[in-house]
């Protein structure tokens, strides 16, 4: 199984769970393409080409899962992409959302957000979730 991570990666705190849950995926045996370690980082928008290729063009192909980190007021925009795409695509998505429950932040998230995928609230949890459906 190949796992694309998607999420915000502005803070330290943004990528440091985005890894976590890199390291939990590969626990598991899943491959995993985490956009910011296998592609780069844009530093302005001459990198958008670069980055959208490396990302989605290449970085989706055998994609099987996507995990999405939805933390914080709203979900980042290259998320919420992500998300669409995959669904479009129909690839199985779960979200991760550890600083309030989907209930509690339903006035951030999309309702499509909210009823397109299950989402839980700690790492446990998506270790959980993870075994039940995709092992």
């Amino acid at each position: 199984m190949k796992v694309y991570l998607a999420g915000k990666i502005h803070t330290p705190y943004e990528k440091e769970l985005l890894e976590k849950v890199d390291a939990l995926c590969r626990q598991l045996g899943f491959e995993t393409f985490l956009p910011h370690r296998d592609v780069g980082i844009a530093q302005s928008a001459a990198d958008a080409h670069r980055i959208f290729e490396g990302d989605i063009t290449q970085g989706f192909q055998g994609i099987t899962l996507v995990i999405a980190v939805l933390d914080g007021l709203h979900v980042g925009a290259g998320t919420a992409w992500e998300l669409g795409y995959a669904y479009a695509k129909g690839i199985p998505r779960v979200g991760l959302k550890t600083d309030e429950s989907a209930e509690e932040g339903f006035e951030y998230l999309s309702s499509i957000l909210i009823a397109s995928m299950p989402i839980v609230r700690t790492l446990e949890e998506l270790d959980k979730e993870l075994r039940r459906r995709f092992i």
